[in-house]
């Protein structure tokens, strides 16, 4: 077999495929016993990390090993079935190669069947491209391991849970992997798994298994030199960045900025606070001034949630000062009435979505200051909008998850991705909250470029 070298990272997680067969041999006097013993107990390993991190390398030949060595029957998946023909196939198929393997395997239909055991790995997607689920999964008897590569494809913990829960084997120790690439702070695996957990650590909480490396773990002698040299060009940006005092971040050139973000998330692999393509890149957390122009910003919802905004535009300093006020689903009519009336008074402008014409019309005559919004050149909007500064209330939660999931689907194209898809039927919108503001800050300043 060729030397292969892993970085010491990765130890723990082949000590934990190997952790049942190793306890077989042990005492509870033996030195080792109370490490495997808790290695023993893992169900769950998340393989987090950035480019040239060698996560999908190291998992694809645990999986062998684990199949050849320790009897494991392993599902190796990515979500959709076009991503894992692309992809795991070839990965596997050149690392049994380099581990002088090939002799060991039958192989036929995405399926590697060892000869000397009862070990295999079928490669599969979760979803065929239909958006159905795959038939692997819904036969998954005999199964131990169920290996995920590019975890952050995966839309809702369910679905992934479901899965998890049908590996069933007793003579072997039943793992389920996630290896991924941090998304952003709203995607399912942070709140599921990383809440209270230090950024980049390692080792086990609770039955899970956390194993997060990057470039620097990986070594120079494992990567193309250019890369190396890119990532080390980018890492003096990000020291550089992280040296500065908040004041002198917020004046540093965006260069400086991107690249150090660039380093952060995707070399280092940090988990996200925005999403890439965001429609307003730029903005700041502070307290909500009531200065210049102040109004409500209104977007109906109907399976959405009712969104209002607070808006306070200051044209000498040109600033807009945007506070959530309200984010709920399944509010009548009459309890929304009620809100508007708390929140905004008789007085203030509401400027509201025109899907609810009848809406606007009703709270109209119940004496509330409600008018449609102007709904076109939304692009022209959001252009003119970005170049302004862009002020949110930091008790704004789900304010500030919209800015930073609110994205463009074709930037070029100025297409935005309205929500993004977390289950069958279920979908998050980000757009709500986005519109609610900019229906009413817009039409101040819409009136101002006229004059």
């Amino acid at each position: 077999m060729s030397k292969i070298v892993f970085s010491r990272k990765f130890k723990i997680l082949n000590d934990t495929i190997r952790s049942w067969d190793v306890l077989r041999k042990l005492k509870p006097k033996d030195k080792e016993y109370k490490y495997f013993k808790e290695l023993s107990k893992v169900h769950t390993i998340l393989m987090s990390g950035g480019r040239d991190s060698g996560k999908s390398y190291t998992k694809s030949i645990a999986e062998i090993t684990a199949a050849v060595n320790h009897n494991h029957c392993v599902l190796s998946t990515r979500y959709t079935m076009s991503s894992t023909d692309m992809s795991i196939n070839k990965a596997l198929e050149e690392r049994i190669e380099l581990l002088n393997y090939d002799s060991f395997f039958n192989y036929k239909n995405n399926e590697y069947v060892c000869k000397h055991n009862e070990g295999r790995i079928d490669v599969t997607g979760q979803k065929t491209s239909s958006g159905d689920q795959t038939a692997k999964l819904k036969s998954l008897e005999g199964y131990s391991i169920f290996s995920t590569d590019e975890g952050e494809e995966l839309p809702t913990f369910a679905e992934w849970n479901k899965v998890k829960r049908s590996l069933r084997r007793s003579d072997v120790q039943c793992l389920s992997i996630i290896a991924f690439n941090p998304p952003t702070t709203t995607h399912w695996i942070f709140p599921k798994f990383y809440i209270n957990v230090p950024n980049g650590f390692n080792g086990i909480i609770n039955g899970v298994l956390y194993v997060h490396t990057t470039y620097l773990d990986n070594g120079r002698e494992n990567m193309a030199e250019h890369n190396w040299n890119e990532y080390e060009a980018l890492r003096k940006s990000y020291e550089y960045y992280e040296s500065l005092t908040p004041n002198e971040k917020e004046l540093v050139e965006t260069k400086i900025k991107r690249d150090a973000d660039e380093y952060r998330y995707t070399i280092l692999g940090s988990f996200k606070r925005k999403a890439d393509n965001v429609v307003y890149e730029y903005w700041e957390l502070s307290k909500f001034k009531e200065v210049g122009a102040v109004g409500f910003g209104l977007d109906f919802g109907s399976n959405d949630p009712d969104a209002l905004t607070k808006v306070a535009v200051d044209f000498k300093t040109k600033t807009i000062y945007i506070k959530q006020e309200y984010f709920k689903s399944n509010t009548n009519s009459d309890q929304l009435y009620d809100v508007l009336v708390d929140r905004c008074g008789f007085d203030n402008l509401i400027v509201a979505d025109t899907s609810g014409r009848r809406l606007i019309r009703q709270y109209w005559q119940k004496g509330v200051n409600i008018k449609r919004a102007t709904k076109k050149d939304k692009k022209d909007q959001i252009k003119v909008l970005s170049s302004w500064r862009l002020v949110i209330d930091p008790d704004s939660k789900d304010l500030i998850d919209s800015f930073n999931n609110y994205k463009y689907h074709d930037k070029k194209a100025g297409v935005i991705e309205e929500g993004v898809n977390i289950g069958v039927g279920i979908k998050h919108y980000y757009s709500d909250l986005m519109d609610s503001w900019r229906y009413i800050a817009w039409d101040f300043i819409r009136k101002s470029i006229k004059k």
